[in-house]
């Protein structure tokens, strides 16, 4: 029989590993869905690695490029969450952007901040284009 301080040991090892684990998968599950569907410019920045004050940002700068270039970003319907976790009737439409409208976006976009330059170049690898 092992000594209880190891068992505590292996059990919050354990413990970490997990937590490690789900999220890396939950991260993979965001790229993937990045991938699958039109997002938001801050959701594709986070799924890429971009911590979040950095992503918003950087959103906000490639918002900008897309409008000086002309690109609209793809009209989506979302259904609204009510208080009890149910389904709201009415649906409302909002702005996402497809991963071949973020590489024209990032092609564009030239940014001054190192940490923005960091973060463009997450978003490209992401994405699939070469900057």
């Amino acid at each position: 029989m092992t000594h209880p301080s190891i068992r505590r040991e292996r059990r919050t090892n354990r413990r970490t590993l997990r937590a490690e684990l789900r999220r890396r998968a939950a991260a993979t599950r965001l790229a993937a869905s990045c991938r699958r569907r039109p997002r938001s410019l801050a959701t594709v920045a986070i799924a890429a690695g971009v911590d979040r004050t950095t992503a918003a940002g950087c959103a906000n700068g490639l918002r900008t490029v897309a409008k000086r270039i002309g690109l609209t970003p793809a009209a989506t319907a979302r259904t609204r969450r009510t208080v009890a976790g149910g389904r709201a009737h009415r649906t409302h439409g909002v702005s996402r952007y497809t991963l071949g409208q973020v590489r024209v976006l990032i092609r564009a976009y030239k940014p001054r901040k190192p940490e923005y330059k960091a973060a463009v170049a997450r978003i490209a690898a992401l994405a699939g284009g070469a900057r």
